[in-house]
């Protein structure tokens, strides 16, 4: 039976393995370059605005290749749940070759065990190196992609680390039920990528902030810890927004409260008026300096509350969401077997 979906199975592992070396071999004659190129920057810079500088630079020459290969993280689960998974069972249920594999001596169960378990080791191991490959890689580039693409924040944390490894198995696994309930081979792909994706952009918004408590501070807004003041249009009202002490952190909430720790969408000022602003000969100008401003917030009462996950919680966080989705992929996979004896015929 191994033998059997082995040799079914061997071309598209040939092939995925194939890629995989290829990509494994261009990000390991790059790489040491990559990480030279930053090393030799970094050293080079001497004050804080060279090194944002330099930081910019290097990530604006080599942002092409970085989001590449995000992407190509990012989306190896799905067409592994599409093209690996859905087509497993589905392929066999719509012509009908079970029946003869069934009418001998081997069982559902033991049918089912194999394609599963064979196919879903070659899925994650694959979906693991290259995201080890594309990690080690990318190390430079996420010491200098900015507070916007940390690690930490989900498009990047959905490609790093360990998770890969747990979005491969649930969308093999999404796959193979998508298949084995519809028993047609197309819709179950197509079903399998909407729903793997509809849960990957959901996961992110609705479940993993909430996996580990976060971490809630009220500030009061200073010139130091002032970020920005944001307005849609230059006499729209004026927006704060302040720095969170934990670089690399994961920003849920960066909110203006007032003194009765109401959350407040504007301040009651603009960039074109006292005192957050001034007009200059009749033409809107942004205020002088922010002093003056941040004065008047703070007589107002008005204070910053922030909502984010730390950046040490990284690997916390990918274990927690790793286990959820690995409980989340042996109950898919116990819904198979019982699915398989119970009601397929």
């Amino acid at each position: 039976m191994i033998w059997l979906t082995w040799r079914q199975f061997r071309v598209p592992a040939a092939v995925t393995f194939a890629a995989l070396t290829v990509l494994a071999a261009v990000l390991a004659v790059t790489g040491p370059d990559l990480a030279e190129e930053y090393a030799s920057g970094a050293a080079a810079c001497g004050t804080a605005d060279d090194c944002t500088m330099f930081a910019v630079r290097f990530f604006t020459e080599h942002r092409l290749a970085y989001f590449a290969l995000l992407a190509g993280v990012l989306g190896f689960p799905a067409l592994i749940g599409a093209f690996w998974g859905a087509p497993l069972v589905a392929r066999e249920l719509e012509a009908g070759t079970h029946r003869l594999v069934w009418g001998q001596s081997v069982t559902r169960a033991r049918w089912l065990a194999v394609k599963l378990g064979l196919i879903g080791l070659v899925s994650v191991t694959a979906a693991g190196l290259g995201a080890l490959a594309v990690s080690w890689w990318s190390v430079p580039l996420d010491k200098t992609s900015g507070g916007d693409l940390s690690r930490m924040t989900p498009l990047v944390f959905d490609g790093r680390g360990i998770v890969p490894i747990a979005y491969a198995a649930f969308a093999f696994a999404l796959g193979v039920t998508a298949g084995m309930l519809i028993r047609r081979t197309v819709p179950a792909m197509a079903l399998t990528l909407a729903v793997f994706v509809a849960v990957q952009v959901a996961v992110p918004q609705l479940v993993r902030p909430h996996l580990l408590p976060p971490t809630r501070t009220t500030t009061t807004i200073t010139s130091a810890n002032l970020e920005a003041l944001v307005a849609e249009e230059l006499d729209s009202p004026v927006r704060v927004r302040v720095k969170v002490p934990d670089v690399g952190a994961w920003v849920l909430a960066n909110e203006t409260i007032d003194a009765s720790g109401r959350t407040v969408d504007a301040l009651p000022f603009t960039l074109t008026s006292p005192p957050c602003g001034s007009p200059r000969n009749g033409v809107p100008a942004r205020s002088l300096g922010p002093e003056e401003c941040i004065a008047a917030i703070n007589r107002l009462g008005y204070e910053q509350r922030l909502v984010y996950q730390p950046a040490d919680r990284f690997w916390a966080l990918q274990g927690v969401e790793s286990g959820l989705y690995a409980l989340v992929t042996l109950g898919l996979v116990g819904f198979c077997f019982w699915w398989i004896r119970r009601r397929l015929c």
